[in-house]
């Protein structure tokens, strides 16, 4: 036990954190102890880590095989999950799969079998159709976000996994709403739960921002120069009514970022990247922005068009104020529209309408070169410190990927940063580099 203390604090060190809250405390000693647990807490609570944390602890150096499944409603989550896998260094590989990319991808990244397999519902059963990957050392089963993969119909799926899966011993189910009824496939016997769903985010508020016009847009635009250059969603109910708030702002010269499930997957991963660099501040989304995604921590989000259900409105202000953060949900109203029974506000804020600069000073290098061509972060920054005279500080968010990596780099410098380095060769490799 003092030897998994060591590499629980090891991994917090790695994360930069100071300490676990009382949730993930709770979750960690249950998770260890107990062979079933529900973790029922908010969005933004931390529950990626609470399950983590014990269940990477445990796995056993010794196997060639895959250890630990963990099924996700979205491929956004299953990226952010591997993500935050390779940040902790415990030098057990992940990989993730989801549709929406070729298959032969999958069988690649599986080749040198993984500890920890992330995935969606459809992809993970379309891999042990196809018997990818040994089940025997698979002993411990996440099921993230289940309700989430309820709601989006992925029962029948997670049935049909749990059916190849017979020498699971630990079941870990987590959850931002209780409002679900757990299937008897699931397997849940003598669970211990672990409700922190009552747990308030004080430091969220709550504002109304009433528009005369009925379209909200140049309220909207009002309200983001009131708001300043700072992190944010702009949540909107349908896909369509994202490409004509987004027409507004560009109208507007406020550079933002779009995400729906419309956009094809490399487009919606590469709107986050952009968002997480700086490159934008402002993404306008659908609900599908509301939970499991990897973002930096928000100032704000706004409701442009207003929630249909309370889930959702609670959904989307746990983008914001998370964790021991402060934030600020702003409700965009018509002065004619009704305000949902659900839906209290603190104050009403009459935008101030002085414009102020909505744009940001990085831009984001695309390279053509990533993990497996042994390239490294410390790779990257040296090409651009040494070939480009870049400093420290000019040097942004660096992300690598397989195949590929972004760099947040100034606007100002990024033509003549192109010409110095496309088609340089980095390791072995001659890479191309564009502005994404």
């Amino acid at each position: 036990m003092d030897n998994f203390r060591k590499i629980q604090q090891h991994i917090l060190d790695k994360l930069n954190i100071k300490a676990l809250n009382a949730m993930q405390e709770e979750a960690l000693l249950s998770i260890t102890n107990v062979e079933n647990t529900v973790l029922l807490s908010p969005t933004g609570t931390g529950k990626t880590l609470a399950f983590l944390l014990p269940t990477l602890t445990a796995l056993n150096k010794n196997s060639d095989n895959v250890q630990l499944l963990i099924l996700v409603p979205s491929r956004e989550l299953a990226i952010q999950i591997e993500q935050v896998i390779r940040t902790m260094g415990t030098g057990f590989k992940a990989n993730a799969v989801y549709g929406g990319r070729p298959f032969a991808k999958d069988k690649i990244d599986l080749a040198h079998t993984p500890a920890i397999v992330i995935g969606t519902p459809g992809r993970i059963a379309d891999h042990l159709r196809r018997e990818t990957f040994i089940v025997e050392e698979i002993k411990t089963l996440v099921l993230d976000e289940f309700d989430k993969s309820l709601e989006v119909g992925f029962e029948e799926e997670m049935r049909e996994i749990i059916g190849h899966l017979p020498y699971i011993k630990k079941r870990i189910l987590t959850s931002a709403t209780q409002d679900m009824e757990i299937p008897k496939f699931v397997g849940l016997e003598n669970e211990l739960v672990i409700d922190y769903l009552d747990t308030k985010i004080s430091k969220l508020e709550i504002k109304k921002v009433i528009s005369p016009d009925k379209n909200k847009l140049q309220t909207l635009v009002d309200l983001l120069h009131h708001i300043g250059n700072k992190p944010g969603i702009i949540f909107c109910n349908f896909k369509d009514t994202i490409q004509y708030v987004s027409d507004f702002l560009n109208d507007n010269n406020i550079a933002h970022g779009c995400f729906q499930g419309g956009m094809e997957q490399q487009d919606r991963e590469r709107a986050l990247i952009k968002f997480r660099n700086g490159t934008h501040q402002i993404i306008i989304a659908t609900d599908l922005a509301a939970r499991g995604l990897d973002i930096p921590e928000l100032n704000y989000i706004i409701h442009y068009q207003l929630p249909l259900k309370a889930e959702e409105f609670t959904h989307r202000n746990g983008r914001t104020a998370r964790m021991n953060t402060e934030g600020t949900a702003y409700v965009l109203q018509w002065e004619k529209e009704t305000t949902p029974d659900f839906i209290e506000t603190s104050e009403t804020v009459i935008p101030n309408p002085k414009t102020k600069q909505m744009r940001t000073p990085w831009s984001t290098l695309f390279i053509s070169g990533g993990r497996k061509d042994k390239i490294s972060k410390g790779d990257i920054a040296g090409l651009l410190f040494k070939q480009c005279l870049l400093d420290k500080t000019e040097i942004g968010v660096i992300e690598l990927k397989q195949d590929c990596a972004f760099v947040a780099i100034p606007t100002d410098k990024i033509k003549s940063i192109i010409a110095k380095t496309n088609n340089m060769r980095l390791k072995k490799r001659k890479v191309r580099t564009y502005i994404l």
